[in-house]
């Protein structure tokens, strides 16, 4: 089931399927004194090509007070504080995530993520493998050693990854 997190102060939206994240965008956020509001909300309403251009290509309503995740007509907002209390984001990334959750979908925002040190999955993020890759460019990439990503994801032969495959990457 998919599920949407956004953290406020990354500027991220994060999507999930199954409680793993496979894809972030960054986005724009409510600026200080419209801010977008924290808390777990559901889409209610989704509208493609919505009338208001400011609204970009795609509009997905979370509050009866009209808060939504929706494109943009000023691209260059994305990873600031601009909105009226709404997340903007790239038109492309907006259709995508469009097409990826229905009316229902939970959203949860929160101000900043937070870490817990009992729990070692928490400081985790995850990637997917995309043809070509290699352990070794993967740790390159991630700032991590081949040997932790071994470690982490319990993999007996190092040369044996495959495109699709989700590695646990420390944070």
């Amino acid at each position: 089931m998919a599920k949407i997190l956004i953290i406020l102060n990354e500027r991220k939206l994060y999507l999930l399927q199954d409680n793993q994240v496979t894809n972030s965008f960054p986005v724009a956020i409510g600026k200080p004194a419209t801010p977008t509001p924290p808390g777990n909300y559901r889409i209610i309403n989704k509208i493609k090509n919505p009338s208001n251009p400011a609204l970009g290509t795609r509009w997905m309503q979370f509050t009866t007070r009209m808060h939504g995740i929706h494109g943009t007509n000023n691209p260059a907002s994305i990873g600031t504080a601009a909105s009226l209390g709404c997340v903007r984001m790239y038109n492309h990334d907006a259709e995508y995530l469009y097409s990826q959750v229905k009316v229902g979908t939970p959203i949860e925002i929160k101000q900043q993520q937070t870490r817990n040190p009992d729990n070692p999955d928490n400081n985790l993020t995850y990637y997917t493998v995309q043809p070509g890759d290699s352990l070794y460019q993967i740790a390159k990439k991630f700032n991590t050693t081949v040997q932790e990503l071994v470690r982490l994801n319990n993999l007996s032969n190092q040369d044996l990854i495959y495109p699709g495959q989700r590695l646990k990457i420390p944070n």
